[in-house]
């Protein structure tokens, strides 16, 4: 048996050194593409365990718990099926006091301006706990809220505007009542 031998060509100079660099932009630009596609996917958590992400930004001051904020949003489950949305309705107005809603809905639009867009993702211990809220939300649920804050008044407010509206509507069969009434004329005029 022969062996014959295959003599190998010299490697031209710089073409190891322009592998190299082929193989950093390549990793680099794997590296960015990476970054680019999870660039939505980045969560800021608060210090109760509430996590929460910016969609879009508002403007001016922050609601407080002694507000009602009107907004329009959308529930969901980890599954994604939706248990409660006001999109296509009116936007509600509803209380921002822990007691009026789960604490981790209070608590994130607290965090949101006049026009801003959140993402929630709330954890059974600040939605509705061990006991969930069936059937539209099993036990030990972790919630999914998309909320855009459209407006936001104290509580106060509110209060006295509702107030106002109810002896307003009172007001009104008084006064129809107090109209005289009109009869419509009938046949022509007396001759």
């Amino acid at each position: 048996m022969t062996v014959t031998a295959v003599p190998l060509q010299p490697i031209a100079r710089g073409s190891i050194l322009k592998l190299w660099i082929f193989l950093a932009l390549l990793a680099a630009a794997v590296a960015a593409i990476a970054w680019i596609g999870t660039a939505g996917q980045v969560w800021t958590k608060t210090g109760s365990g509430l996590r929460y992400q910016v969609v879009k930004e508002g403007q001016g001051p922050h609601p407080t718990s002694s507000d009602v904020a009107l907004l329009d949003y959308t529930g969901m489950l980890a599954d994604g099926k939706v248990f409660d949305t006001t999109r296509g309705q009116q936007p509600r107005p509803l209380p921002l006091s822990p007691d009026a809603t789960i604490k981790g809905f209070s608590e994130g639009v607290q965090l949101m301006r006049k026009g801003a867009t959140y993402r929630l993702r709330i954890p059974p211990a600040l939605g509705y706990g061990a006991a969930g809220r069936p059937p539209a939300i099993p036990p030990s649920a972790t919630l999914t809220f998309e909320i855009t804050l459209i407006d936001f008044l104290p509580e106060a407010q509110v209060r006295a505007m509702m107030l106002q509206q109810q002896m307003q509507q009172q007001q009104m069969p008084q006064q129809q009542q107090q109209m005289p009434q009109q009869m419509p004329r009938q046949g022509g005029p007396v001759q």
